[in-house]
């Protein structure tokens, strides 16, 4: 706090852009008080109260949960809620966020994330278990649980889709976030079409296609591997019978006990 009582400021550089009004978009600098705690998504929300009500942007859980708030922050993707504002300024004291790359804006820091949600739809992430299932529960290992590389922890934020070059040239690769997904799915042993799964992706918009520039991994809030998973997907793929007719085999033995390490 300065010695007249108030705090000291920041400047927040703001990507502007209004489809009714504007013909491409511009920055806009705003002033903030550094207040102690104050994150990105604060400061955000203090200039649309206080100084200018027509900034829009997207947010919701304010806890890293739901992915709304994702953003481009100083050149990188990230989740603006638990982001300290005194930790992204540069030395001069500014911050500078634009929307998700690669996307639509449909206006200021909103993006339309159509493709994104298309291309989740696509790799078909819900689990499809056997005919047979169990009475009481499916039973995995510890084994079987790491494999799955935490990949059900992803929020769907478009963190790692946005930062994808290939996604910037193109609209028909699945993307990191889906083809996590499907090997979050394709490794579940609880899932009863991986040869299906496997098969839908063995494309030159799928597994194929990725570069393995390891933007979504630097983008992801959660610390995952989307990388780790197309390159599984990939190995997987080139011996999709075997691996299907293993999975078959895997699930007539779910419902048993696992055996004590």
């Amino acid at each position: 706090m300065n010695n007249n009582g108030t705090h000291p400021t920041a400047t927040v550089r703001i990507q502007r852009f209004n489809p009714e009004t504007d013909a491409k978009p511009h920055m806009q600098e705003f002033e903030v008080e550094l207040k102690p705690g104050t994150t990105v998504l604060d400061a955000l929300h203090e200039i649309k109260t206080h100084q200018d009500g027509s900034l829009t942007f997207r947010r919701s859980c304010r806890h890293a949960i739901c992915g709304s708030c994702a953003m481009h922050v100083n050149g990188k993707n990230e989740l603006v809620c638990n982001a300290p504002l005194k930790e992204r300024l540069d030395r001069h004291g500014r911050i500078t966020i634009r929307p998700l790359p690669y996307l639509p804006i449909l206006k200021d820091l909103v993006v339309d994330r159509s493709s994104f949600w298309e291309q989740y739809l696509r790799v078909k992430p819900w689990l499809t278990p056997p005919e047979d299932t169990p009475e009481k529960e499916f039973r995995m290992s510890p084994e079987e649980v790491a494999a799955l590389n935490n990949a059900e922890t992803c929020i769907m934020c478009g963190a790692c889709y946005s930062s994808c070059q290939i996604v910037g040239l193109t609209k028909e690769y699945i993307g990191p976030h889906a083809l996590l997904k499907a090997f979050l799915r394709v490794m579940d042993p609880r899932d009863s079409i991986p040869g299906e799964r496997l098969a839908d992706l063995d494309d030159t918009d799928g597994v194929y296609r990725c570069r393995t520039i390891f933007n979504c991994i630097d983008a992801c809030p959660k610390n995952l591997n989307p990388t780790l998973a197309i390159e599984t997907l990939r190995k997987l793929a080139q011996k999709r019978e075997a691996f299907e007719q293993a999975r078959i085999e895997r699930q007539k033995h779910l419902d048993e006990p696992i055996p004590a390490r």
